[in-house]
């Protein structure tokens, strides 16, 4: 049976610390999720100590016996978390004591709170980066399924969210998966730096003894060890990047939101929203509130929050650690969790979509094809400069009258140029897509290549993975 002992950290204090004091410090109601990360470290940090002899054979039995018991507790929902105990480092030290005596405080050897605290934050780090890969991942795969679905679609595409030129909807839609692969690329590279192994920091300054940091770095699958001890327990970088790309991929989230938003309103009617991803008004009956999307755009705004607050967190801290440093984790879990969330249900929402190709392509009207007339002059010889003036006074000729350009007849045509023939009339909606033929294009032929290399990348990730 192990004896009932709870750590109290005194050393030079005389007085207990205040109730509000105690409360204020306190970083377990929001850290306890961490508990797995700090058993891992744990584990690996004692079987380091025995291997170097820094503690015997049956001191490792002990401690790694008490810790696999402590995270049984955690996940069955036996432990008891004391708010007195401040963190959850300290929780399962203490619960290590009650469970298997001074055998416990040897565990603490050769390691400081700072750099148990660094290590156990990027084990969350790097698992929260590879978790929102694999949810880019999902969410890319979806995109292109939906792109190939609908590959001969033609929509307007747009500038100023005014109608400029036809668009392939798929070519629309890839646009997204290019914004999603970067996001995925940006979070591969962060994986890099967030895979070094703090723990043999100490404090600040190291510690005197003879530990095999490279050892525990390849039990917890780290790269490598962190080369300075200082910045090793001061450093947040990995969070802040972790935010910032969080952030961009937000943003990306957001926007793609904005479309879905604008084209399910009866004014575009572009698009069909599941029931499943919309709610109802409590008034009106009529209406179907595209309320995930709306939010996906509002979450966006609290994740770049969170990272404006850690760069305000960071800028003025001295070397080393600071308290401050707590206010790493609870902005940091908030940001982890809206994104992974916000990535799933709009995954879903993609996969549910139904569009309407018809209307689409009705809204589109004549005066989409202005710059095909004017590439159509440009061909024939006329500097384009001289031939955008001549269409542009060429469109506001038939709004002046209030007819479309293909109605126009070749005569009034010929007005603005002799150059204009019969086979002006061949310029359509259809014909504009496929001429434009160029790399990344929006031809069908470009389109089906986009979706070709697109697939080809989720492959390689799925091999990967298996």
């Amino acid at each position: 049976m192990g004896q009932k002992k709870e750590i109290r950290l005194r050393g030079r204090f005389t007085e207990d610390i205040a109730g509000s004091v105690m409360r204020y410090v306190a970083s377990l109601p929001f850290d306890q999720r961490l508990y797995k990360h700090d058993i891992q470290g744990s584990l690996a940090h004692a079987e380091m100590l025995a291997r170097q002899k820094i503690i015997s054979q049956k001191e490792l039995i002990q401690i790694r016996k008490g810790l696999r018991l402590i995270q049984v507790e955690i996940e069955q929902g036996k432990f008891q978390f004391k708010p007195e105990l401040e963190d959850i480092h300290m929780s399962i030290e203490n619960r290590l004591y009650e469970t298997i005596g001074d055998v416990a405080g040897k565990l603490h050897t050769a390691r400081s709170r700072n750099d148990q605290v660094a290590l156990d934050i990027r084990l969350f780090a790097r698992e929260a980066a590879q978790n929102t890969i694999d949810m880019l991942i999902k969410l890319c795969s979806v995109l292109v399924d939906h792109a190939k679905k609908n590959i001969q679609v033609v929509m307007p595409g747009y500038t100023h969210l005014q109608q400029a030129q036809p668009v392939l909807y798929s070519h629309y839609v890839l646009a997204y998966f290019e914004m999603f692969r970067r996001d995925i690329e940006r979070l591969e590279d962060y994986l890099k730096r967030v895979n070094v192994l703090p723990l043999g920091s100490g404090a600040l300054a190291g510690v005197p003894y003879p530990i095999d940091r490279e050892f525990v770095a390849r039990k917890l699958g780290f790269g490598s060890v962190s080369a300075n001890s200082i910045d090793a327990v001061a450093d947040r970088d990995f969070i802040i990047e972790y935010e910032a790309a969080a952030a961009i991929t937000m943003m990306h989230l957001s926007r793609y939101s904005e479309e879905v938003i604008i084209w399910s309103t009866r004014e575009f009617g572009f698009i069909e929203l599941s029931d499943a991803y919309t709610t109802s008004s409590s008034i009106m009956p009529q209406k179907k509130n595209p309320d995930v999307a709306e939010l996906a755009r509002g979450k966006s705004a609290r994740v770049l929050g969170t990272l404006t607050s850690m760069l305000a967190v960071m800028k003025g801290l001295p070397l080393a650690y600071n308290r401050d440093l707590q206010e790493d984790k609870q902005g940091f879990f908030d940001t982890v969790d809206t994104l992974i969330s916000s990535i799933e249900v709009m995954t879903g929402l993609v996969n549910s979509l139904q569009i309407n190709p018809l209307r689409m392509k009705t809204s589109m009207d004549s005066y989409i094809l202005a710059t095909d007339l004017a590439d159509y002059l440009t061909k024939k010889g006329l500097p384009f400069r001289e031939a955008h003036d001549i269409v542009g006074r060429l469109v506001s000729y038939a709004i002046g009258r209030k007819t479309e350009l293909n109605k126009l007849d070749i005569k009034e045509y010929k007005r603005f140029s002799s150059l204009f023939k019969d086979d002006v009339y061949q310029i359509t909606v259809d014909s504009s897509v496929k001429a434009r033929s160029s790399y990344g294009g929006t031809s069908p032929d470009q389109v089906k290549l986009q979706i070709q290399k697109a697939g080809g990348m989720l492959r390689k990730y799925e091999t990967q993975k298996n």
